[in-house]
């Protein structure tokens, strides 16, 4: 078990849900050019980028479950905030 300063869920969460948004987009970034790839056929090319993608992805909530509850709430709002901007980006609103 890792101890961590007192009180710091006042500060982790905003970190954290900064985080969450920084993977995000990388994470949407990583599955349009998946998509492109597997559309171009480029199957292998495809592969990798769901490969990255998942394992990004699943590194970053296992690291950040450690620090807490608050603190991998705070990183998946910050998730799904990404994925609510690469919607739009994809429909081509803002």
């Amino acid at each position: 078990m890792t101890s961590h300063p007192p009180g710091s869920a006042s500060w982790l969460v905003p970190l954290f849900a900064a985080m969450g948004l920084a993977l995000g987009r990388v994470y949407f970034t990583a599955l349009r050019r998946g998509v492109a790839a597997y559309t171009a056929a480029q199957p292998v090319r495809s592969l990798a980028w769901l490969l990255a993608r998942l394992a990004a992805a699943a590194l970053f909530f296992a690291l950040t479950a450690r620090w807490g509850t608050w603190a991998l709430l705070a990183a998946f709002a910050g998730f799904l905030a990404a994925r609510q901007l690469a919607v739009r980006a994809a429909r081509g609103t803002t």
